[in-house]
């Protein structure tokens, strides 16, 4: 097990004020093993096993119909006064879940933290209803930091080249080989695709959308525009509409795949409308879709940063 320093110390910081702690990052990245490391931490004070609560909702064990069954469900396991910490690890896949969410923080004596590997946990009805009430935590793959604690390596060249072309995500390092990491990968990002977006965006050309993916990762640290985008796909014989690109390029964000930086005017002290960047939360993950010859290792050097 990893231990991710930054976030459980952020986590220690927040116990038992009275906001929801909410952990969002792309799948894989490494939220469940933090809570487990929090958990472990809990215990370590003398919080009881009896007044943990943690609720995987991608174990088919716990499948919820709906919210209701998922707080009553909690609610019925909380049997006293004391301090109570509830975990719900990818709450999105219960329906309306931000009400359970809700009645749980409303208990005097629950600790509620959740889970989610879509920005559209913190879209909607969800922000509406816990406007102020909420903190969020975001949660990224290893840094290059974090890479070289854990094999207890200096920063050299070498390690270097480890890390951009053996993943970031947490259970690549138990791979050894490049193919392994790449069929990995690919399985990871067809999850997303599917699960994360396809699943929300009901009519989306999952064939467009990978195409646009494949252009992001073709051009990370470019700066572009969704016309371009679009004008740039439709040259190429992939007629798509502005429109399109821009609802694609958004799921793709929300689903923490790519992080969007906008431009900013200095002088004038305002962003930009257009000619955003787009970095790739895991540079290696574009190896799995485009190969890795004609590596621009400027821009990745860039991403890293």
């Amino acid at each position: 097990m990893i231990e991710r320093k930054e976030y459980l110390e952020k986590l220690k910081k927040w116990k038992d004020k009275d906001l929801i702690k909410v952990i969002t990052g792309i799948r894989r990245c490494g939220k469940s093993t933090l809570f487990d490391i929090y958990i472990d931490y809990l215990k370590s004070i003398g919080i009881e096993d009896n007044h943990i609560i943690s609720v995987n909702l991608e174990n088919p064990d716990n499948e919820f119909d709906t919210y209701k069954e998922l707080y009553k469900y909690v609610k019925e396991q909380i049997k006293d006064k004391k301090q109570y910490y509830v975990f719900l690890d990818e709450v999105q896949k219960v329906s309306d879940f931000q009400k359970a969410v809700d009645g749980l923080y409303i208990m005097k004596n629950v600790d509620v933290y959740i889970t989610g590997s879509n920005a559209y946990l913190l879209s909607g009805e969800l922000a509406t209803l816990l406007t102020g009430r909420y903190i969020e935590i975001k949660m990224y793959p290893l840094s290059f930091k974090e890479y070289l604690n854990y094999y207890k390596k200096d920063a050299d060249e070498k390690m270097y080249l480890n890390y951009i072309n053996r993943s970031s995500f947490p259970y690549a390092l138990k791979l050894e080989e490049e193919s392994e990491i790449d069929d990995y990968l690919d399985a990871l990002y067809n999850t997303i695709i599917v699960k994360d977006i396809g699943l929300r965006k009901k009519n989306a050309d999952t064939t467009m959308l990978r195409t646009v993916a494949r252009f992001m990762f073709n051009n990370i640290g470019n700066c572009l525009s969704i016309k371009k985008i679009a004008d740039t796909l439709t040259s190429d014989g992939r007629s798509i509409s502005v429109h399109t690109v821009e609802s694609y390029l958004e799921s793709l964000v929300e689903s923490y795949v790519f992080n969007k930086v906008s431009r900013f005017d200095i002088k004038g002290k305002q962003y930009l409308q257009s000619g955003e960047k787009y970095y790739a939360t895991d540079v290696t993950m574009r190896y799995a879709l485009l190969g890795r010859r004609n590596i621009d290792v400027g821009h990745i050097l860039e991403n890293i940063v």
